[in-house]
C-alpha cells in the first residue's frame, strides 16, 4: 500500500485507519478554521504548564504570511491528544518548562500513529534545563513512542535548515543548545526538540513590545528564532522534498 505523499495527505488516511475507537463519541468543540490554511496546533497535557506564551504562534503565522506563500489561520488550535481535532492539522507544537504526567498508553498508541503516519511534532523547551523538568519528561515520553529511534543531533545539512531560508545558526530566547535534536523514522524526522524557548522568541506583548530580550545574540538571535520558526513550519508541509530540490537560485539569497 503506498502512504500519502504529501503531509496535508495524510490526514484523510490517518483518520480512516484510526476510526472512531480512539476518540469520545462526543461532537468535537474544536472552533472553525478554515481547511485551506495552515494552523498552528499545541498540545495540551497534564501537569506542567503546556501554555508558557500567549500571542507567540500569532507572530509567528503574521511572519510565516508576510514572509512566504503560505496562507495561514492566525489563531491557533489547542488540542489533547484524544481529540479528534488532533487529525486536522500535520503540525503538532509542544512546549513547558516544568516536568508533566507521563501519557497514557491510548496517548502515547495515537500520538505514535500521528507520527508514522505524517504529522510532525515540534517540541519547545521554555526553560532549557538539560535532565530536569521539562526536558526529563520529554525525553522519557519519545522513549515510550519510539524506543528503537532515540533523539539524536540533526546534522547541519538536515532538510529543515534549508526548507526556507538557508540556516547555518539556530536562534530562541536563550542559546542553551547550538544544535536541534530529532527522531529519525526511515527517511523522514517527525520530530525535532529545541531547548532554546522559540516561543519566548516569538512572544509579543498587548502593546506589540518584545516580552524577552533574547540571550546572549540580542535581535539577531532572533532574527533566526523566526526563520528557523518558518522553516519548521515549510519542513511539516513539504518534508518530502529532497535536498537538491531546494536548492533553488530564489532562496540562496537568503542565507546569511
Amino acid at each position: 500500500m503506498k502512504f500519502p505523499a504529501t503531509r496535508r495527505e495524510f490526514l484523510k488516511y490517518a483518520t480512516f485507519l484510526l476510526g472512531t475507537s480512539f476518540f469520545p463519541r462526543t461532537a468535537s468543540t474544536a472552533p472553525e478554521f478554515d481547511a485551506e490554511k495552515f494552523t498552528f496546533t499545541q498540545l495540551i497535557y497534564r501537569g506542567g504548564n503546556w501554555n508558557p506564551y500567549r500571542n507567540s504562534s500569532k507572530e509567528l503565522m503574521y511572519e510565516l504570511m508576510r514572509r512566504t506563500s503560505v496562507e495561514a489561520n492566525v489563531e491557533r488550535n489547542n488540542v489533547r491528544l484524544t481529540d479528534e481535532a488532533l487529525f486536522l492539522s500535520p503540525f503538532l507544537y509542544m512546549t513547558g518548562g516544568q516536568e508533566f504526567e507521563p501519557f497514557t498508553d491510548q496517548e502515547i498508541e495515537i500520538l505514535r500513529r500521528f507520527l508514522n503516519f505524517g504529522g510532525f511534532l515540534l517540541i519547545d523547551d521554555n526553560l532549557g534545563h538539560k535532565n530536569y523538568g521539562f526536558d526529563k519528561s520529554v525525553r522519557r515520553e519519545l522513549a515510550r513512542i519510539f524506543p528503537d529511534s532515540p533523539l539524536t543531533t540533526l546534522p547541519p545539512d538536515h532538510t529543515v535548515f534549508r526548507s526556507f531560508y538557508l540556516l547555518k545558526a539556530v536562534g530562541g530566547r536563550n542559546l542553551v543548545n547550538p544544535y536541534l535534536e530529532g527522531i529519525y523514522v526511515d527517511d523522514l524526522t517527525p520530530v525535532i526538540y529545541c531547548q532554546n524557548d522559540l516561543g519566548g522568541a516569538w512572544e509579543r506583548d498587548d502593546l506589540g513590545n518584545w516580552v524577552y530580550e533574547c540571550q546572549p545574540g540580542g535581535e539577531h538571535q532572533r532574527a533566526l528564532a523566526f526563520r528557523l520558526g518558518i522553516n519548521l513550519v515549510l519542513y511539516a508541509l513539504t518534508t518530502d522534498y529532497k535536498k537538491d530540490q531546494i536548492h533553488l537560485p530564489s532562496i540562496l539569497k537568503r542565507i546569511q
